[in-house]
């Protein structure tokens, strides 16, 4: 199980790194392809597109093929279209590759978080996923620094070949480390997609959608906050990104532990609540130096004890559809991060203070706490009427 589990992180290092290195790179890709950085964002959204189309898409037509099948294939697709990616050479072919490579993430990490469950022991399956999910906030804390460096001092397409690579190694350590689990019993795609015609589906898609979008209210304007409002020097900035890291990767180990001890749907609660009092402190107090690289760090655990909880719900709420539920969870994340960058920037734009994001993150996440507890009041209805 060890070894399946660490090929599972691997690819989620390779799928941190293919989509958070590029808002490091991206000032050195719009020099290269003499475009202006509006328009090398374009790279950035793609990306995002290609999570929510392929998320769910993916997962349905390959329901009939065994999990680590379809992982192996997804892995696949990752691996060309990257090595596709470095070799595009004008804007249009980057933008292709670069929607095509954004295909596999979601349906990567739906199939993955239901193999990793149905690997773990009894009562340890959140704790398995979270082992999954390590490998991405091991790319915020390793992968994306390095991969930023290589691509500015050297070539931003070494970086993305790099990352290609990976997906190839993960492809092989998925073929040798991964045993066979045979395909789901349900795999026809109208019966699947039942799952959503609940208004509770809508509403863990909700939850994610908004409840997450508190995070990246933060993380897409913290660079300009910790300029501007914590008088931080820039050349400091990737500092307060390590620390952000490093709080990522506890806080997904700590999350998964929360949920296999109480329940999902009760850790989602805690730790949607904790996020919301952790911008609202950050708003208060980042102008105080020692104040903003501290809740850096606690901010950035806080934020990232939610990923396993949210799977496990999805995989415990959709009997049948759990991959395809998951994937969808996958491409909900997704939304909140466009959602959360959109909605926390308005507030600069009106001319308040770069620390004016954490309110409209901390709303969210209010939001995403309050639906939890909706959700959790629909659990326990559900329970008395069955017994």
């Amino acid at each position: 199980m060890n070894k399946s589990l660490i090929a599972l992180a691997i690819g989620g290092l390779a799928i941190g790194m293919t989509e958070f290195t590029m808002m490091g790179i991206l000032p050195d890709i719009a020099k290269d392809v003499q475009i202006d950085i509006p328009t090398a964002g374009h790279f950035i959204s793609t990306y995002a597109l290609g999570v929510v189309i392929g998320a769910p898409l993916l997962v349905l037509l390959s329901s009939k093929y065994p999990p680590k099948n379809v992982l192996m294939f997804l892995m696949l697709i990752f691996f060309v279209f990257n090595a596709l990616f470095v070799l595009a050479p004008e804007y249009n072919t980057l933008l292709i590759t670069r929607f095509m490579s954004g295909l596999p993430h979601g349906a990567f990490f739906g199939v993955g978080s239901v193999v990793a469950s149905q690997l773990a022991q009894k009562g340890k399956e959140a704790q398995a996923i979270s082992i999954m999910f390590t490998g991405l906030t091991v790319a915020n804390l390793l992968g994306v620094p390095i991969g930023t460096y290589i691509g500015h001092h050297f070539n931003w397409r070494y970086t993305y070949a790099i990352i290609s690579l990976m997906g190839l190694i993960t492809l092989l350590a998925l073929y040798f480390w991964v045993p066979k689990i045979a395909p789901q019993e349900n795999t026809n795609i109208k019966s699947q997609l039942s799952f959503f015609k609940t208004w509770q589906a809508w509403l863990l898609v909700a939850l994610i959608s908004i409840g997450t979008g508190g995070l990246f209210a933060w993380m897409s304007y913290i660079a300009p906050l910790m300029t501007n409002v914590a008088k931080i020097e820039g050349g400091k900035i990737p500092f307060i990104m390590i620390l952000v890291g490093l709080g990522m990767v506890l806080g997904n180990l700590i999350g998964g532990r929360v949920a296999d001890t109480f329940s999902p749907t009760k850790a989602a609660i805690y730790s949607f609540s904790a996020m919301t009092l952790c911008l609202i402190i950050v708003y208060f107090t980042v102008h105080i130096e020692f104040m903003a690289y501290l809740m850096s760090f606690i901010t950035g655990l806080v934020a990232f004890t939610i990923g396993s909880p949210l799977q496990m719900i999805l995989i415990n709420s959709a009997k049948g559809s759990e991959m395809l539920a998951a994937s969808a969870g996958q491409a909900s994340f997704n939304v909140g991060n466009a959602l959360g960058a959109y909605l926390g920037g308005l507030p600069i734009a009106m001319g308040f203070g770069y620390n004016s994001p954490e309110l409209v993150g901390a709303g969210m996440a209010a939001c995403g706490a309050l639906m939890a507890f909706a959700f959790l009041l629909t659990q326990r209805a559900a329970k008395l009427r069955t017994t």
